[in-house]
């Protein structure tokens, strides 16, 4: 019997290597589990040694193994689905229509696809499906897959498949469209072919009971408690639903403020600050880890010296908040300070409008500048003098130390807002490519009616990010970036429609914006694909040239959208429609020209486009390199909860090898010069990461912050130094 059993697996580790090792290598691997192997284990425990022995054989020098890794650990899937579906050899992705309606009755699928999709529309799709598509995933790809994404009977009973989570993804996106089962074909397709990721809430969350598909969300603080704990109670629904938060808290008045004319009342914004942090760790994200959230404060605001000591070890623990993501909003006054070594000068936000008028966060650029060097000016407004390059100083120290706080330059922001028409944007969210306006949630009435309360308010702009990433490991000529973002930008516009919003404000501000964030992954796997040097002009022409084309084809799909459903609600005065967009970004070559003249027409169906997001979750399973990152290492291992993978840089071969240089080794001016040549093509932000060693020095550190600036970068996320580890956001990682 153990004979028998040992003569299949060694049939089907064939099967696995085929195409991939020699026959020398298959027969080394084999000799070594014959030699592990003991004879009492069964044929399951025998089949996971293989599987573990192929995965620890992979190496810079035999990265292949990895692949045969995810067939075997593919064929193991199999069995367990097929013995928790009661099925028999053969029969794995058979039967489709009965899949679904087992799903359903299980309470794991939303009945809402079998009222979308009849027998024969479910027998189509059923034979559309390609199983042998599974064999695009590396061992990490498929775990990362069957471990978070795989729906399971109880959360421990697999079974669900990779094509049948595609297409259950594909058929959610698809069902407004008047013709259902040729686009979810089609979105199939782009999907099993790893052509694009969608973001891990949709991948996730689409075909289930709770479709709420959307990754991140950014809110809006006034300076009042209603506010204040309304944002706290937003955060958690957001938190609850698997969502990460951006909170922007510069409008709250700072320490020491006067609250009902009692001067010195106030404790500034660190109290909140900490409010949020315990909602980040009480309301988790689904159970899997702790609330996610970046907290954004201006840099002149009189409480910032305290915020971006935050998450530092250093100084009074009361004082501390460990949990969240301090971010600054800096303008470039500010910048300019620092780099003449001149005063700057911190406000209580709420003196300034009760004083002066207005709110100085409520403007940018020229307007700001004058507005803010007049506070500096007015002697009945109290402020707290202190050298620019000290402020500086802290933020480095924290970066140093923690890798935050996130940087966000407001005035380039803002310049660049196609949708300045309709408000200001303060800060970005939890990884800092979302550039949208915002504005508070305001409280309206109470209204008592016998034992009912009914409360109104009036919805600001609550930001939603809906993202999706284009392979650029997979998806490299023209034409066919041309053809997957064309259906991105549909996907992501079907997925404003058929969000289940964790609240109200969301989907107000989603309806009036129907604003997306097409991003890309695998841009360090097309350079060494194409043989470009990342520390090369080449390099930088590449991404200019490449990103211009990925715009292009967004506001392309966009404008055809358009043409088909309508422009957004907010779009009549906006850059778009008085072409405005391509003037900023000097668009007036002829393939430009006749678009603008194709959108004077149509029009555009979403105001935001492109966000390029960290996809280090996603890139895994689509077999590329993250977002838009160098790789961290040639070879590297992957801690899970059950053990270490060992993994390589995506098809590393001889001749990419030198290609592939690693983060930490890299010039930091190319990577902030190409993300600024990138940054003109993208309307929002891009997940930038500055990668720092210890010998740094603070000259040079802060050199890269000016080049950043100066270059027209509007965010910097992580500064990521050799010495540290930082855990990525795992609902932004899309």
């Amino acid at each position: 019997m153990q004979v028998m059993m040992g003569s299949r697996i060694e049939e089907r580790f064939g099967q696995a290597c085929e195409g991939l090792v020699t026959s020398d290598q298959r027969e080394e691997l084999l000799h070594q589990w014959q030699q592990e192997m003991n004879q009492n284990l069964s044929a399951e425990k025998q089949f996971q040694l293989l599987i573990r022995l192929a995965v620890e054989r992979t190496s810079v020098e035999e990265p292949q193994w990895q692949w045969v890794a995810g067939r075997l650990y593919r064929q193991m899937l199999y069995g367990e689905v097929s013995q928790n579906r009661n099925l028999v050899n053969g029969e794995i992705y058979d039967h489709f229509p009965q899949f679904v309606h087992a799903m359903v009755d299980e309470g794991l699928y939303g009945t809402y696809l079998l009222e979308c999709y009849g027998e024969e529309a479910l027998f189509q799709l059923g034979e559309a499906l390609k199983p042998e598509r599974d064999q695009l995933f590396s061992y990490l790809g498929m775990k990362t897959l069957a471990d978070r994404y795989l729906l399971r009977r109880n959360g421990e009973d697999l079974l669900e498949l990779p094509q049948q989570l595609f297409m259950g993804v594909a058929m959610h996106l698809a069902m407004n469209e008047e013709e259902p089962v040729k686009w979810a074909k089609q979105f199939y397709d782009v999907l099993s072919l790893l052509e694009l990721t969608v973001a891990t809430p949709t991948l996730a969350n689409a075909r289930t009971t709770h479709p709420q598909l959307s990754s991140c969300f950014i809110d809006t603080v006034d300076d009042d408690l209603w506010s204040i704990y309304h944002a706290d109670q937003q955060f958690s629904q957001v938190s609850k639903m698997g969502g990460g938060q951006g909170i922007y808290l510069g409008k709250v008045r700072a320490k020491g403020s006067s609250i009902r004319h009692v001067r010195g009342a106030s404790g500034g914004v660190i109290p909140w600050v900490k409010n949020y942090n315990n909602t980040a760790i009480a309301v988790d994200q689904l159970g899997v880890r702790k609330g996610a959230v970046a907290i954004y404060l201006d840099i002149w605001h009189r409480d910032v010296l305290d915020f971006l000591q935050v998450r530092t070890n250093n100084g009074d623990d009361r004082m501390k908040a460990h949990d969240i993501f301090p971010a600054v909003s800096i303008p470039d006054s500010f910048m300019e300070q620092v780099e003449e070594r001149g005063m700057w000068y911190l406000f209580d936000p709420y003196e300034v409008k009760k004083v002066m008028g207005y709110r100085l966060e409520d403007y940018y650029g020229e307007a700001f500048s004058k507005r803010y060097w007049d506070c500096v000016r007015e002697e009945r407004l109290t402020h707290y003098e202190i050298p620019a390059i000290e402020v500086m100083k802290l933020i480095m120290q924290s970066a140093y130390e923690t890798g935050t706080p996130f940087c966000f330059f407001r005035d380039t922001v803002n310049r660049y807002n196609p949708n300045k028409h309709k408000g200001m944007i303060y800060s970005s969210n939890l990884c800092t490519e979302i550039c949208q306006n915002m504005s508070p949630t305001t409280f309206q009435s109470l209204t008592v009616a016998g034992d009912e309360i009914m409360e109104r308010r009036v919805s600001g702009d609550f930001v939603v990010c809906n993202l999706s990433s284009l392979n650029l490991g997979r998806v490299q000529t023209k034409e066919e970036i041309r053809r997957v973002v064309h259906l991105q930008m549909r996907m992501l516009d079907n997925v404003i429609d058929l969000n289940a919003y964790p609240v109200p404000e969301a989907r107000i501000t989603s309806e009036r914006y129907r604003a997306v964030g097409l991003g890309t992954s695998g841009y360090h796997h097309f350079l060494a694909t194409h043989g470009v040097d990342w520390e090369s002009d080449e390099h930088l022409q590449s991404a200019d040239q490449l990103y211009e084309w990925i715009n292009y084809c967004a506001i392309e799909g966009s404008m055809l959208l358009a043409k088909e459903r309508g422009v957004y609600p907010y779009y009549q005065g906006s850059d778009w429609e008085s072409g405005e967009y391509f003037h900023l970004r000097q668009y007036d070559d002829a393939k430009w020209l006749d678009l603008q003249a194709e959108i004077g027409k149509y029009g555009v169906r979403n105001g935001y486009m492109l966000a390029i997001a960290p996809t280090s979750t996603t890139s895994y399973i689509a077999g590329t390199t993250a977002g838009i990152d160098p790789v961290f290492r040639r070879f590297f291992m992957e801690e899970k909860k059950d053990g270490t993978i060992p993994v390589t840089a995506p098809d590393l071969s001889p001749q990419n090898f030198w290609y592939y240089k690693e983060a930490h080794r890299i010039d930091q001016s190319y990577s902030i010069a190409a993300a600024a040549r990138r940054q003109r093509h993208i309307d929002q932000a891009q997940s930038f990461n500055l990668y720092i060693t210890p010998d740094i020095t603070a000259k040079q550190f802060l050199s890269y912050y000016i080049e950043a600036w100066k270059q027209g970068l509007k965010t910097i996320y992580y500064v990521r130094s050799q010495s540290m580890e930082i855990e990525e956001c795992v609902s932004c990682s899309s």
